[in-house]
């Protein structure tokens, strides 16, 4: 009898663990389409720098909060604006997972093609530069331009007489 006790009293324990995890559906089953589609466009603000609907934190209660605040909200249904703006009110515009493309963050989504842009153009410049040889290199010849014969001849004899020995 002391055996069947035993074993019954083993299998009541497993079952009052495996209980919760039947009745109690886990984070990413409560969440509807929606909820998931709204939730992957703000940031998981327990400093992981993950999307919220991606933070993989065991046991992350910010990301637990914010989902279940989500899903509350898209229940009611609010609009995604108004759940935007209720994360923004909470957690400020770093909560966006991308920058709005409106105002002050366009500047963020316009940046990189003006540097892009710009550092084609100063490219093919200094390519262009490279390629086209250097006026020191080419011999003078007697019609220099801006230099008259007179002053060539005397730069002549001057750098003669400097250079004997």
């Amino acid at each position: 009898m002391t055996k069947v006790r035993r074993w019954s009293g083993i299998a009541m324990l497993f079952a009052m663990a495996a209980a919760p995890l039947l009745i109690i559906p886990t984070e990413g089953q409560q969440l509807t389409d929606r909820a998931k589609q709204i939730g992957g466009k703000f940031m998981c603000m327990c400093g992981c720098s993950q999307v919220l609907t991606q933070c993989n934190h065991v046991g992350c209660s910010t990301s637990a909060t914010m989902l279940k605040e989500l899903d509350q909200a898209v229940t009611r249904g609010d609009s995604e604006t108004a759940v935007t703006q209720m994360f923004v009110q909470e957690f400020g515009t770093k909560v966006y997972a991308e920058p709005p493309k409106s105002g002050f963050s366009l500047i963020a989504w316009t940046l990189p093609s003006i540097y892009l842009g710009l550092g084609t153009v100063l490219v093919v410049f200094v390519i262009s530069r490279w390629r086209k040889p250097p006026a020191a290199r080419t011999a003078p010849t007697g019609n220099t331009p801006g230099v008259s014969a007179e002053l060539l001849e005397r730069a002549r004899a001057q750098a003669a007489r400097e250079t004997e020995d």
